[in-house]
């Protein structure tokens, strides 16, 4: 598989649980999510959310994609709070609306907030065509 195959994959799985570390461990929630051309993964939620206060204190997060069959991507990476206003956070926001066209009217919520996690790993696995494993560190690639 190359890189836009593995991205193809990502945009075509709108929903993703997102792994974040909480005060007694890990949590994890299902959020609808979209993917940039750099791998970046955006989602909302609200402020009184687990996972945005687990961000706001630890920044370390982890999404899984899954299916259609046994495909599988798991991924982790550096969560940013994106701004509502910014205009230099607006591709951001841009491309989860694109995904997510109801995320406009989302964004008047008195609580909403955006999150943008840049990759550090993903490992995408097709275990009904092999396994087929595609691994890629972008850490190493920096």
């Amino acid at each position: 598989m190359i890189r836009t195959d593995i991205l193809a994959y990502m945009r075509t799985n709108k929903l993703a649980v997102v792994g974040t570390i909480g005060p007694n461990g890990p949590q994890g929630a299902l959020v609808g999510v979209s993917v940039t051309d750099d791998f970046e993964i955006i989602f909302d939620t609200v402020r009184d959310s687990r996972k945005h206060r687990n961000l706001e204190i630890n920044s370390r997060a982890s999404v899984t994609f899954s299916g259609p069959d046994e495909q599988t991507l798991q991924f982790e990476g550096i969560a940013h709070a994106v701004s509502l206003d910014d205009p230099t956070d607006a591709r951001w926001r841009e491309t989860y609306y694109a995904a997510w066209p109801d995320g406009i009217a989302r964004r008047n919520w008195p609580k909403i907030s955006y999150w943008r996690i840049t990759p550090h790993w993903l490992r995408y696995s097709d275990f009904a065509r092999g396994p087929l494993i595609e691994e890629i560190d972008f850490e190493k690639e920096r």
